[in-house]
């Protein structure tokens, strides 16, 4: 009996299951299409049908790996609001601050590699910010929309993503900086890097005093944000 062949939906989740456990094992450097192709029990010519380049398969699994998240998925649960953004604002402050420190670790080398890319063709680094943007910037951008109708920001831009984005690059680049062993910048750590990062992004993207007076010190005392977020859902 001939077996039944796969829909292209089922090929292509295949295919992401199987390259998740490729580049976890060999890293992107050390996966090449043809062993991609070869665990996925595939030529070469169908895995490019699915994903046409190498980049654009690991930005995906990235992308999802993101989008299952659970801080983010409760956050995405929440209304929006100047707390959810304060919220959203610190949960980011605190992903570059903790989970990208370790260079040796999978974030650490997801920073190296998007600086690769910027300084190549730019792909990777291209398609991950357009599939963090799509399941990431709604959050930010509908929330700040809410705390400028109630009062508590000062619209700064006409098109909020653009402020995701300063904030997210601003981020990415103090993350850069804490790659090396000795880091580049002596910055402070712990508690206090991230209460002012907390603020200058707050501040940039229009809250007022009062807001972050409000949400970002009651947040700060509160503990840890999956902690905080885990009693608001």
């Amino acid at each position: 009996m001939l077996q039944k062949r796969m829909t292209s939906d089922s090929r292509r989740r295949q295919i992401l299951e199987v390259a998740t456990g490729c580049f976890a094992r060999h890293g992107f450097a050390g996966t090449t299409t043809k062993s991609l192709a070869a665990a996925a029990g595939i030529s070469e010519g169908l895995l490019f049908k699915h994903f046409p380049t190498k980049a654009a398969l690991y930005a995906e699994i990235l992308a999802e790996s993101c989008a299952a998240d659970p801080v983010l998925n409760r956050l995405m649960e929440l209304e929006p609001s100047t707390a959810t953004l304060v919220q959203f604002v610190r949960e980011m402050v605190r992903h570059f601050l903790t989970d990208c420190a370790a260079a040796d670790g999978e974030e650490g080398q997801q920073l190296r590699l998007m600086v690769s890319s910027h300084l190549g063709d730019g792909e990777f680094a291209r398609l991950l910010f357009e599939k963090i943007g799509k399941v990431v910037g709604p959050v930010f951008t509908v929330s700040l929309e809410r705390a400028v109708a109630v009062g508590d920001a000062t619209r700064v831009s006409t098109d909020p993503i653009n402020l995701f984005w300063f904030a997210h690059n601003l981020l990415h680049t103090i993350a850069l900086t804490r790659l090396p062993i000795v880091a580049s910048i002596p910055y402070p750590t712990g508690d206090i890097l991230e209460r002012q990062l907390c603020d200058f992004i707050l501040r940039g993207i229009g809250l007022s005093e009062r807001a972050i007076a409000l949400n970002l010190d009651r947040e700060l005392s509160a503990g840890p944000a999956h902690e905080l977020l885990s009693e608001s859902v």
